[in-house]
């Protein structure tokens, strides 16, 4: 095969994310100077226009067209570049052609997913194909899951310098976070919604935090799972249910598994949102609990999904770029080891969670992989995994992450 044009390609440029990923690569890396990388979609037109909106210092910029059903088109895409960031959700809709194509073709993907359940069938279906081409495929790559993921890990890493053992257990608590919902990320929820409420086996994969894990792996300790408010003593405030818990918390059990248990055969792990204090912190933890059954619920309705997509943003619509400049997030993980010793690390985002932020994880999880990982075989991995250090460092230094000790 030809050497590869480009070392990424940025899959999906001309949506809500894609557009923000462009921008920041632009930004860190200019045309053509170090990285070489990309944008690609299925509209040459909206392409077009993209680079334009980007400004003089985009004009050398390469396009590429493709359609995320056009089996021919992806596998063109994909002989031209070691990277592929894919943004085309919902991933369970339109995803897989893609994976399909990286997986047999020996490339390199990743992208924002946190469709718990396609995951889990991209992995069944194509892990294979992927270790016998080479490609590492890291889905979640995004709020959901990197400062969860990493977080973990790099607790975990200070862990075993202070007190020479794992965290047999760790709990995230979000204290604060400011940000928006785009269309893309309403898309993916309502689909997902729909087909549990259509499918009890997916119901049933849903409940189980190590769906996915790899298979025959046997973990023997029950996982915690915030479903309601509650008084955490550890944080002395109140935490209600966090609604990205469902995938994060498997994708960390993942890492565990994948890196042989090195947390600890014992490791639980789980997620919810911080309150506050006293009668507020209550009844703001028993609002939001509502509030999230509420829109399940809703989900779940024919007649009130088809409120719900009404109302909410639809595909491409998304937080203004004023929104995505304020925005930020600050989670807090508390570790604690089987000899009883407690360790707490910050985790912290200078932009909106679900986007600004986001897309400088996903352009820094694909730089990652073009330029840090050579010595990694091909298989579906975590970001823990697979980019872990390096990829702390990339966005600490370059993407406004923080990852800090404080306790």
């Amino acid at each position: 095969m030809p050497s590869p044009n480009h070392d990424l390609i940025v899959f999906g440029a001309t949506s809500f994310v894609g557009q923000i990923v462009a921008r920041y690569l632009l930004d860190q890396y200019g045309v053509q100077r170090g990285l070489k990388w990309a944008i690609a979609g299925r509209s040459e037109a909206k392409l077009n226009a993209l680079r334009t909106s980007l400004g003089m210092k985009a004009g050398r910029l390469p396009m590429l067209v493709a359609d995320a059903a056009d089996e021919a088109a992806l596998a063109r895409m994909c002989a031209a570049t070691r990277v592929v960031v894919s943004t085309v959700g919902p991933y369970a809709l339109y995803g897989e052609p893609l994976v399909r194509a990286c997986a047999e073709s020996g490339t390199d993907y990743c992208d924002l997913t946190g469709e718990v359940q396609w995951v889990r069938r991209m992995i069944g279906s194509y892990e294979q194909a992927a270790r016998r081409s080479g490609a590492r495929i890291v889905h979640c790559c995004g709020f959901d899951s990197i400062p969860s993921d990493l977080g973990v890990h790099f607790l975990q890493r200070a862990a075993q310098e202070r007190h020479g053992q794992p965290c047999v257990e760790v709990k995230m608590r979000v204290r604060s976070a400011r940000g928006g919902f785009s269309g893309g990320t309403v898309a993916s929820l309502l689909n997902l919604v729909e087909q549990a409420a259509r499918d009890p086996a997916l119901r049933k994969e849903l409940a189980d935090p190590y769906s996915l894990c790899p298979t025959g792996y046997e973990p023997r300790v029950r996982q915690p799972n915030v479903k309601g408010p509650m008084f955490d003593a550890d944080f002395d405030a109140w935490a209600a249910p966090f609604i990205m818990s469902g995938i994060n918390t498997r994708v960390v059990q993942r890492s565990n598994a994948l890196a042989k248990q090195a947390y600890g055969r014992e490791f639980r792990y789980d997620e919810a949102m911080l309150t506050g204090r006293g009668l507020k912190g209550r009844l703001g933890a028993s609002a939001v609990s509502a509030g999230l059954a509420g829109f399940v619920v809703a989900s779940a309705l024919p007649p009130s999904r088809w409120l719900l997509k009404r109302v909410l943003p639809e595909p491409g619509e998304g937080p203004s770029a004023e929104a995505q400049r304020t925005g930020h997030f600050d989670l807090r993980f508390l570790g604690r080891t089987a000899g009883g010793d407690v360790l707490r690390v910050k985790v912290t985002g200078d932009r909106d969670p679900g986007y600004g932020s986001t897309a400088k994880m996903l352009g820094q999880a694909g730089a990652c992989l073009a330029e840090d990982v050579a010595d990694a075989g091909g298989g579906f991995w975590t970001p823990a995994t697979l980019l872990g250090d390096r990829l702390v460092e990339r966005l600490q230094a370059h993407a406004g992450v923080t990852f800090e000790v404080i306790d």
